[in-house]
């Protein structure tokens, strides 16, 4: 009997002792939580503060990439005075892939579907040039594939270059 009052009164001790623990870790615990939460939302607004800018000049650079690479605004800075068709092609081809690699690193900041877009476009036209290039003889005037190159431009019903545009426009309204 007296073993059983000496552990009942040693449990008035240690079970109030043990439900202010509980309670007190509990709280601890949810209080850190909590602030851990607020660390990372804090941290993710500062870093969205620093990489919209960013994203934003990805988008820049990728939209003027697409205005330098559209047909009719390549062939009037690449054309020159006496160039042969074979010349041109190549000079055109040269341009655009000089350009696609000096905004290789744009990828990082869009997404991926505007980066396809982006590749799409620049493959497009492309195609255009050599399908062009493979009709007209090489030692004809540059003028010859200027010509038809922006026919085939006029002809299509969708220029690559501004469906992507239109699409990269669409995507950074969506950011805003």
């Amino acid at each position: 009997m007296d073993v059983i009052t000496n552990l009942l009164e040693i449990l008035k001790y240690i079970l109030p002792s043990l439900i202010v623990f509980l309670t007190t870790w509990y709280l601890t615990s949810k209080y850190f939580r909590s602030e851990k939460e607020k660390r990372r939302q804090q941290l993710n607004m500062s870093n969205q503060r620093l990489i919209t800018p960013l994203r934003l000049q990805a988008y820049e650079r990728i939209i003027l990439y697409l205005e330098r690479i559209n047909p009719e605004c390549l062939l009037m800075r690449v054309s020159k005075q006496g160039m042969n068709c074979q010349q041109l092609q190549n000079e055109l081809l040269t341009t655009i892939r000089a350009e696609f690699e000096h905004n290789l690193s744009q990828q990082i900041y869009i997404s991926q579907k505007a980066w396809e877009r982006v590749k799409n476009a620049r493959n497009s036209v492309i195609k255009i040039i050599n399908i062009i290039a493979e009709k007209i003889p090489r030692d004809q005037p540059a003028i010859n594939l200027s010509k038809a190159i922006l026919e085939k431009v006029i002809e299509e019903e969708k220029n690559p270059t501004s469906e992507a545009i239109l699409f990269i426009k669409k995507e950074i309204n969506k950011l805003f």
